[in-house]
C-alpha cells in the first residue's frame, strides 16, 4: 500500500488476528465459545506436517523469522521509550530495520507483533523450544518497554501522539492497524506459549484504551474509525474471552463500524472502490462475537460479505482486489493489473470462513479455502529466499514480486511469517466425529478419542489419499471425508474393499463405523482440465485442473535487476513497479472455451506439467512458478 498521509474511508494495510477458534485453549478462557458453533477445529500443536511443499515452506519461513535479531524488532519500542539495554549496546550500533519498520514510518513496529504470533504458531505446530525462547525474549523487552513508559499501559513503537491524531481526525497512517498487530501477537504468546506476561501486557494496554475511550463522543468514535483499525474488535473479544473483564467488550463494541458494516446488514454489496483488506477484519471481529453472544446481526453480516466477496469479487485463484481495493462485482476481466490478489487479503479471507465453516459445514467454504491455499498462500513464498510477495499480478506476462530482508517488512511480510507457520490448522475438524477438509499430508493426534490418524498424499499430483488409523482400543465414530466440487468421481476403500459412495461431489462421504488399530482408508478422486471464464466476458479463462490453477510459463525475457525482487533502496515500489512486459508477450489463443479444454494435455503423470496442444504453451500449477513470468487468464478469439 503507498502511504496515503489522508485520512480516508477505506485507507488501510492487511489486518491480522489471533489464529485462536472456537473449542481450542480449553482452560485458558473464562468464556465458552462453543455454544454456536457445530463443528471445532483442534488445537495446532495436534496437528502435524509430514513432509510436502507445505512443510517445506514451514522450514524456509522458520529461518528466516530465527535470523531477525530481538534487539532488532525492538529498537523501535525502545527508541519510544528513551531506553536501550546494555545487551542492544546503544542506539548507533543497532542494525535498523527497514521499509515499514524503519524509524520514520508511523507503522514502525508492526513486524514484532506478527512475529510474535509467527513464533507462537511456529512452537504449538512443531513443539520446538528454540521458538518460544526467542518469542519470551521479545516479551521480556516489552515488559521492561512498558515499564519505562510508564503511560497507564500504554505500550507501542511510537508515541500517543499518532493515536491522538487519528481520535482528532487528523492525518496519520493507521495506528490502530500495528497496535492491532502487538495485540494479536501478545495474544497469541498467551495462548500457544502460556506466556503469562504476554497476557499482562495486553491487559495494560487494553485498561489504558479503556481509560482513553471512555471520556470520547460518538462523534469522535466514528471519526477516529474512519482511520484504519486492523481487527481491534476482535482483539478485544479475545481478551474478553480469556478474562470476562466486560471492559474488553466494552472496547470491542466501541469499534463497531457502522458506515461500513450496516449497509452490508442491509444485503447491500457497498464493496466497490473500498479498500479490501479494510473490511475483512471487522467481519471477523464479529465473527468472534457470534461464538460468544450470538445474534443474528452477527452471523448475517459476516456471511453475506463472504458469499458477496467469493462469489462476484475473486479471481480463479481465490484472491481478490486490485491495486488494494475492491471493484464492480464480476468486472473482472477489466482488472487484470499487476496489483491484483494482495496477500493480506487471502490470508484474512480464509480465517473468516474458518469461523463461518464452524457454525455452517458446508462444503463451500473448504472448497474457496483449498483454492486460496493452494494457489495464492503456498505459492507467496519464494523458494530460493524465503521472501514473500506482496500481490499476485493477474497482468498477463507479470511476475511475482518478492520482499528484500532488510527493506521491506510490508503488511504482508508480516502476515507472511504466519501464513508459512500455520497449515495445520483447516485440515481436520470434528464434532462427535471427525472431518477430513484438506488433503495434506499431516499427523492427527486426536487425543480424546485415543486415536492417530495419518494422512498421507500426493495430492494435488494425483487424487490419491491414504488415511491409516491407529489406536489402543476400538473407537465407534463417523469419519467425513470432503468430496470436493472440483472431482468427477470417487473410488474409496476401507481395508481394500470397495465402498458404496452415494455422496455427489460438494458434500462429506461418512464413514460411520467402529474404527480399529490398523484400519486403512484409501480414496481417489477423478480430477479434470476445466476452463473457467470471467463473469463478465466469457472469451477471457483461466485453466484449472482440480482446485490448481495452471499458467503458462513465459521465461524472464526483458526482466531487469533486481527482478524479482523489490528494489531495496525504496520500501514502497508494489505500486510503481514495471514489470517490462515484452510487446511479443501475448496471452490471445485462437481457440473457443470447448476448444481450449479438449487442447489443454497433461504431460506426464508424475508432475503437473501441461502443454495447450499446437501453441507452444507449457503449463505449470501458479504456485510452482517463481522467477519467471506467467500468464493466468487467456484471451480467446473464437
Amino acid at each position: 500500500m503507498i502511504k496515503y498521509l489522508i485520512l480516508v474511508a477505506g485507507m488501510s494495510i492487511s489486518m491480522y488476528g489471533q489464529s485462536h477458534y472456537p473449542g481450542q485453549h480449553q482452560g485458558k478462557l473464562k468464556l465458552d465459545d462453543t455454544k454456536n458453533v457445530k463443528v471445532l477445529g483442534f488445537d495446532l500443536h495436534d496437528v502435524k506436517l509430514l513432509d510436502s511443499p507445505f512443510k517445506d515452506n514451514m522450514v524456509r519461513e522458520s529461518k528466516w523469522i530465527m535470523n531477525i535479531d530481538a534487539n532488532r524488532l525492538l529498537h523501535s519500542f525502545r527508541t519510544n521509550a528513551g531506553t536501550f539495554s546494555s545487551q542492544e549496546g546503544g542506539y548507533f550500533t543497532v542494525n535498523k530495520l527497514g521499509g515499514w519498520e524503519s524509524l520514520d514510518c508511523d507503522l514502525r513496529g508492526h513486524s514484532t507483533g506478527h512475529i510474535l504470533s509467527g513464533l507462537a504458531l511456529l512452537y504449538a505446530a512443531t513443539g520446538e523450544k528454540m521458538y518460544k525462547v526467542k518469542a519470551d525474549s521479545l516479551v521480556t523487552g516489552l515488559v521492561e518497554v512498558q515499564k519505562i513508559l510508564n503511560q497507564k499501559g500504554y505500550l507501542s513503537a511510537f508515541p500517543q501522539n499518532l493515536i491522538d491524531r487519528a481520535i482528532g481526525g487528523k492525518s496519520v497512517w493507521a495506528p490502530w492497524y500495528t497496535q492491532h498487530k502487538l495485540f494479536s501477537g501478545l495474544i497469541d504468546q498467551y495462548l500457544y506459549c502460556d506466556s503469562k506476561p504476554a497476557l499482562e501486557i495486553a491487559k495494560g494496554m487494553a485498561d489504558w484504551a479503556y481509560e482513553k475511550f471512555k471520556p470520547l463522543t460518538d462523534e469522535e468514535r466514528k471519526r477516529m474509525l474512519r482511520n484504519e483499525f486492523g481487527g481491534m474488535n476482535d482483539s478485544f473479544y479475545a481478551l474478553y474471552e480469556i478474562t470476562g473483564d466486560n471492559k474488553y467488550k466494552f472496547l470491542a463494541e466501541f469499534f463497531y463500524h457502522e458506515e461500513a458494516l450496516n449497509p452490508l446488514l442491509d444485503k447491500v454489496d457497498n464493496l466497490n472502490k473500498k479498500h479490501a483488506n479494510t473490511y475483512i477484519p471487522k467481519l471477523i471481529g464479529l465473527s468472534r462475537n457470534y461464538e460468544l453472544e450470538g445474534g443474528n446481526k452477527n452471523r448475517e453480516i459476516p456471511e453475506f460479505f463472504w458469499n458477496t466477496v467469493v462469489d462476484h469479487h475473486t479471481f480463479v485463484t481465490g484472491s481478490n482486489s486490485d491495486k488494494e481495493k475492491f471493484f464492480e462485482p464480476d468486472h473482472l476481466s477489466e482488472h487484470l493489473s499487476g496489483y491484483t490478489g494482495e496477500s493480506c487479503n487471502v490470508y484474512n479471507m480464509l480465517k473468516l470462513t474458518r469461523h463461518l465453516y464452524g457454525y455452517n459445514p458446508q462444503i463451500k467454504y473448504v472448497d474457496y479455502y483449498e483454492k486460496a491455499l493452494y494457489n495464492h498462500i503456498l505459492g507467496q513464498q519464494d523458494p530460493k529466499t524465503g521472501m514473500v510477495a506482496y500481490f499476485l499480478p493477474m497482468k498477463p506476462g507479470a511476475h511475482k514480486v518478492y520482499s528484500t530482508p532488510e527493506n521491506s517488512f510490508w503488511c504482508c511480510v508480516g502476515s507472511g511469517f504466519e501464513n508459512q507457520a500455520k497449515y495445520g490448522e483447516f485440515i481436520y475438524y470434528h464434532d462427535k466425529g471427525l472431518y477430513v477438509n484438506l488433503f495434506i499430508p499431516s499427523e492427527l493426534n486426536w487425543k480424546e478419542k485415543g486415536i492417530i490418524i495419518r494422512q498421507q498424499t500426493s495430492f494435488p499430483n494425483n487424487g490419491n489419499v491414504n488415511l491409516s488409523l491407529s489406536t489402543k482400543t476400538a473407537v465407534n465414530m463417523p469419519i467425513h471425508i470432503r468430496y470436493p466440487s472440483w472431482a468427477n468421481n470417487v473410488e474409496v476403500k476401507v481395508n481394500g474393499k470397495k465402498q458404496l459412495v452415494k455422496s455427489k461431489p460438494g458434500s462429506y462421504i461418512v464413514l460411520n463405523r467402529t474404527w480399529s488399530d490398523g484400519d486403512n482408508i484409501d480414496i481417489s478422486f477423478g480430477m479434470q482440465i476445466k476452463v473457467v471464464p470471467t463473469a463478465d466476458n466469457p472469451k477471457v479463462a483461466a485453466i484449472t485442473y482440480g482446485p490448481v490453477v495452471l499458467a503458462g510459463v513465459k521465461g524472464t525475457d526483458g526482466m531487469r535487476n533486481p527482478a524479482p525482487y523489490s528494489n531495496p533502496k525504496l520500501y514502497n515500489d508494489y505500486y510503481t513497479y514495471d514489470y517490462y512486459v515484452p510487446a511479443s508477450l501475448t496471452n490471445k489463443l485462437d481457440f473457443s472455451l470447448k476448444q481450449l479444454t479438449e487442447n489443454s494435455l497433461r504431460l506426464n503423470k508424475e508432475t503437473l506439467d501441461f502443454q495447450i496442444k499446437g501453441t507452444g504453451n507449457i503449463l505449470k500449477p501458479i504456485s510452482a512458478i517463481h522467477g519467471e513470468r506467467y500468464i493466468i487468464y487467456w484471451n480467446l478469439t473464437k
